[in-house]
């Protein structure tokens, strides 16, 4: 069996639709060798205390968006993505918005997604590639 993007997503949870996000990524590093430094940044999920705790010293914080693309396009220094489950859209926290504002204040790009494709366009446009579909 193939993995694919949509198979990844089919689960349907906001792991699955970043984890397809950089499948499809992960398809087109030799043509646009930016997407080699897309990263995830691990801010959320569920943790023990003590991990919660380790994490938070070394600088985890909350509202802190999922993906980061670090290349400059259109007059942005980067692109942040902040991944959410299908119909989830609505749940970008107080914190989260507060950092989206923060990064288009100081000239990065910044989206909320429910849908890996939604943010491959978003990324597809940041980068000039021209869409297959």
């Amino acid at each position: 069996m193939t993995i694919t993007p949509e198979s990844l997503a089919a689960p349907n949870t906001e792991h699955a639709h970043q984890t397809a996000l950089f499948c499809w990524a992960s398809s087109y590093i030799s043509e646009y060798p930016e997407l080699e430094w897309m990263f995830a940044i691990p801010n959320g999920g569920e943790r023990n205390i003590a991990v919660a705790g380790r994490l938070r010293a070394e600088g985890v914080k909350s509202g802190i968006s999922d993906v980061m693309l670090p290349c400059s396009r259109h007059n942005y220094h980067g692109l942040f993505i902040e991944m959410k489950k299908p119909g989830a859209l609505k749940t970008e926290s107080a914190k989260q918005k507060a950092f989206g504002k923060y990064l288009t204040d100081n000239n990065y790009l910044y989206g909320c997604f429910d849908h890996w494709e939604k943010a491959r366009d978003a990324i597809m446009w940041y980068l000039g590639i021209q869409n297959e579909r």
